[in-house]
């Protein structure tokens, strides 16, 4: 058997929050599962190039609650709310064609993400935009990486591709790697993305790791103080 975990499911109700948050009894789940599934591979193709970190969908009784993190929320939400108000009728339109149930209220929410290159799905997508722009991969990689490195709080980042890296015959891997990454640490930050590279050759994976230090427990904090201050 294989020792490879997912980072971000590895260390759920430890240092992550799902990212679907509802309650639903057995004849809702399937529906409310569906409809996560449909809306977010829907919005991951909308807003491809807005620089996504994640997309959280949060629901109440009456109200279901998109939340999107990006590092440039003025594309998504446009001059005056415009781009926003156009999302929102996608959206409804899109769960009308699908023939989901709307919600009585719904609410978009969009947050920024403050230092972008600590993310690894903003990172994954840059790669992914230097590659579509075809610069050489090994340079796009080393740069991406570097850049990565320099952010204040990352101590380890990693970047794996995976495909017919240069237009090459056979598919191969090429990795790159600074700073260690604590995979199997449970208080380890390790954040995980994956993107795909859309080439007229065939898609390029990407993978990317990004490890920003340790998370200890609030209540942990006093006495380790105490301690270094000793």
């Amino acid at each position: 058997m294989s020792k490879v975990v997912h980072p971000f499911a590895h260390r759920l109700v430890i240092l992550r929050d799902w990212k679907s948050r509802w309650f639903a009894k057995d004849h809702k789940y399937k529906d409310f599962l569906r409809t996560d599934v449909l809306l977010r591979e829907f919005l991951e193709k909308r807003l491809r190039g807005s620089y996504v970190a994640s997309i959280e969908i949060e629901r109440s009784q009456k109200t279901m609650r998109i939340i999107i993190r990006t590092s440039r929320p003025g594309m998504i939400i446009g001059r005056s709310g415009e781009a926003m108000t156009k999302l929102k009728n996608d959206i409804t339109k899109t769960l009308h064609r699908l023939k989901i149930k709307m919600p009585e209220e719904l609410k978009i929410d969009v947050s920024e993400v403050s230092v972008p290159e600590a993310d690894a799905a903003i990172v994954a997508y840059m790669v992914a935009e230097g590659l579509e722009k075809r610069l050489p991969y090994r340079r796009v990689l080393k740069q991406t990486l570097e850049k990565v490195m320099q952010t204040r709080g990352v101590k380890g980042a990693r970047i794996v591709l995976g495909g017919r890296l240069g237009g090459a015959e056979i598919a191969r891997g090429e990795e790159l790697k600074k700073g260690s990454i604590p995979l199997q640490t449970f208080r380890a930050d390790v954040d995980f993305a994956r993107e795909k590279a859309h080439l007229p050759y065939g898609d390029i994976g990407i993978k990317t790791w990004i490890y920003r230090g340790e998370v200890f427990a609030e209540k942990d904090k006093a006495p380790r103080e105490a301690r270094e201050k000793k």
